[in-house]
């Protein structure tokens, strides 16, 4: 790979051979396991359909995470833009495969315990942003940084997964994706919502009786080309609480492009995917996940004025993307 600047290892996890297609789209499944405890419905769409959508869509192999080296991090900055076939690199390199089970606590009573390497995994810190919303109701104000493109990327993530609306997944694809991606039908996080909505058979939005929160615990940059673009990873847990309730950690990697004053969803096949491992595991570490920090001191320049930009942009390309809104 050259002169790629995402950093890899040769290392693998003696587990990683253990129910790996359970990686490529685990959300599917794993919401649905959390929310309705339907196990054999899980694992259909964890295993058949949703996965198979995702090889499909993401356009790799299935044993590209598997074999080889992994990614996990970047170890140098760029500063200056090379293109796409780099960023194809970047974003296409396999991260570490884990088994499905690496995603959730060891001890489901106590999630908020941890894990014994939390100590080990290194910090990143992410700016809060400017507290104002943007298109689709997604706070903006994150600066031109890539720690500022893992803020935006984890606003989008948890606007989506918390209110599980397909309208919202359609909104908020169509006003923070550049043309050129999968388009709002085909984004994974899109799908996310709607198996679960429809195993859990609630509609097009989440019962009043149910609730799902997410919180950023870890994240990493995979890999950059120049200051605008970068593939970023995002590593949530997820309470989730219908009927009981449950906690499960959710791994996320997508290009990002600086575009109009914020970072976007860039055009391209989706990033390899990333690892859900439980925060503070040793897997976690082994993964390259950094516990998450707050830097409130950063925040996006002229940010007062971002979110009506950044509307005009996403109104401008909603078309082109096929992300219609519902």
């Amino acid at each position: 790979m050259g002169a790629m600047q995402s950093k890899v290892t040769g290392r693998s996890t003696g587990r990683s051979g253990q129910e790996t297609s359970g990686v490529r789209e685990w959300s599917r499944g794993r919401l649905i396991t959390i929310l309705t405890g339907a196990v054999v419905v899980a694992l259909a769409l964890l295993v058949g359909l949703g996965y198979a959508i995702y090889l499909a869509v993401s356009g790799l192999n299935d044993d590209d995470s598997a074999a080889g080296d992994v990614a996990t991090g970047e170890t140098e900055r760029s500063t200056v833009a090379r293109g796409a076939s780099h960023r194809d690199e970047i974003a296409a390199e396999p991260m570490l495969s884990v088994p499905s089970s690496a995603a959730f606590p060891d001890d489901p009573s106590d999630p908020d315990d941890g894990g014994d390497a939390a100590g080990d995994q290194g910090s990143i810190k992410i700016p809060t942003g400017t507290g104002i919303n943007g298109p689709g109701l997604v706070m903006t104000g994150f600066p031109n940084t890539p720690e500022g493109a893992i803020g935006q990327l984890a606003q989008i993530d948890t606007a989506v997964l918390q209110s599980m609306s397909l309208q919202t997944a359609q909104e908020v694809y169509a006003s923070w994706a550049l043309p050129g991606g999968v388009g709002a039908d085909d984004w994974w996080i899109t799908s996310s919502v709607e198996a679960f909505l429809g195993s859990s058979e609630m509609g097009s939005v989440k019962s009043a009786t149910a609730s799902v929160a997410v919180e950023p615990a870890a994240a990493l940059v995979k890999g950059t080309d120049g200051p605008d673009w970068a593939t970023v990873c995002v590593l949530m847990k997820v309470t989730a609480t219908y009927r009981s309730e449950g906690h499960a950690a959710f791994g996320h990697c997508e290009r990002m492009q600086w575009v109009g004053g914020r970072w976007m969803l860039a055009p391209g096949a989706p990033p390899a995917p990333a690892p859900a491992t439980w925060p503070g595991t040793e897997l976690a570490t082994e993964a390259g996940w950094r516990t998450w920090t707050t830097d409130p001191s950063t925040g996006s320049p002229g940010a007062d004025q971002t979110g009506e930009q950044a509307g005009e942009h996403g109104e401008g390309h909603s078309d082109e993307q096929g992300g219609a809104h519902s």
